[in-house]
């Protein structure tokens, strides 16, 4: 099996994880076993690329605080390489609740941190990369990784990038269920050959260029379902790591199943490391 270099483009966040129930408006609530981790759409996905087999840089930004400095020493413990401009400001705080369901309310504060172009950063960490994800928020930069990376995964919440950078990806992927994620606004001349959109529980759909649709099987999970969160990047990642092998979408939205059933059985997003 080959290894192939992977680039995660996206933000990291300082996420403390906790149990228990949303409040109601000017209500209090009792949290209980919480803990903190290095995850967001960059941190998540750039971990599970690792797990996936992948030699993964991730190209982000920091924060200059002590949450800054845990996330970096966490994810390289991950074996994730990072290609990370620095900011003078905190690292973003994030709060999620997750309630007797597994499902997840997540709560950000503050604006998250993305590497751009203009960071200059970006040449080396894409030098020989397979296949790229991009979850980013800079259309400069997305039209730099469209330039050098042969293969490239775009999150569905950046259609606006895409249209602004004026660049077609390769795949398309998010939610089916997630109306931020909808594919349809994407202009004509933009549309990748390929969208995935994910369906939780019932697997998902694979929509080719001509408009042909095929659905792949969801993959049961290998124990318990605890939490959702961070699923969808999981899957973005492991399937831009199969496609960085060279497999068909179809045969990398299998391993992408695999691995986002996989992350509802752990607390959190990155999950044993």
């Amino acid at each position: 099996m080959t290894t192939p270099r992977v680039v995660i483009v996206g933000h990291v966040e300082w996420v403390t994880h906790a149990l228990g129930e949303v409040p109601g408006r000017g209500h209090i609530a009792d949290l209980h076993d919480a803990f903190v981790e290095p995850a967001g759409g960059g941190g998540v996905a750039a971990v599970a690329a690792a797990r996936a087999g992948a030699q993964v840089c991730l190209l982000t930004a920091f924060g200059d605080d002590f949450p800054a400095e845990r996330c970096i020493n966490l994810l390289r413990g991950a074996g994730v390489e990072l290609a990370a401009a620095r900011r003078p400001v905190a690292q973003t705080p994030v709060l999620t609740i997750t309630d007797v369901a597994g499902e997840r309310t997540i709560m950000v504060v503050g604006d998250r941190l993305q590497a751009r172009a203009a960071d200059g950063i970006h040449e080396a960490a894409l030098a020989g990369a397979a296949a790229a994800y991009y979850t980013g928020e800079d259309p400069a930069l997305l039209a730099e990784v469209r330039a050098r990376v042969p293969m490239l995964v775009v999150s569905a919440r950046r259609r606006a990038d895409l249209v602004a950078a004026g660049i077609t990806p390769d795949v398309l992927v998010g939610s089916l269920s997630d109306p931020d994620e909808d594919p349809r606004d994407l202009p004509d001349d933009l549309r990748p050959p390929w969208i995935v959109q994910t369906d939780g529980r019932n697997g998902g759909v694979i929509i080719a260029a001509d408009g042909a649709r095929s659905r792949y099987l969801p993959a049961p999970p290998p124990g318990d379902v605890i939490d959702t969160y961070g699923c969808g990047d999981t899957f973005a990642a492991a399937l831009t790591v199969g496609l960085g092998r060279g497999l068909s979408v179809a045969d990398a939205a299998a391993i992408g199943a695999r691995a986002g059933a996989t992350c509802t059985t752990w607390r959190g997003g990155i999950g044993p490391t």
